[in-house]
């Protein structure tokens, strides 16, 4: 038998499910000027899938990579639900050109 496939699967529903927790933290903290981490660690990723030897190390280093690659689309969502009050807003973080501006509450 081989567990490869298996191995994958849940390292990939694993990953998801911390990005989730991730996504809406580097927003409540950063906002989405933390994209370009998002985007840097994606490559790193993606591209040291490309020259790690073992299949399943491989491809989970990509999903991990890709996964960072969709964390910035949803870093962008996350924002516009912070602005529909389904998220809370950090009163803290400064509002910096790279945050969208604030529509304020009714």
């Amino acid at each position: 038998m081989y567990f490869g496939g298996i191995f994958i699967g849940l390292c990939t529903f694993i990953i998801i499910g911390a990005f989730h927790a991730v996504v809406i933290k580097t927003e409540y903290y950063f906002g989405v000027r933390a994209w370009p981490a998002f985007l840097a660690a994606g490559l790193l990723c993606a591209g040291g899938s490309l020259f790690v030897p073992l299949p399943v190390l491989s491809a989970v280093l990509s999903v991990l990579g890709f996964t960072c690659f969709w964390s910035i689309r949803e870093l962008f969502a996350q924002r516009k639900r912070v602005e529909k009050g389904w998220f809370p807003e950090n009163p803290n973080r400064p509002a910096g050109k790279a945050s969208a501006p604030r529509r304020p509450s009714r």
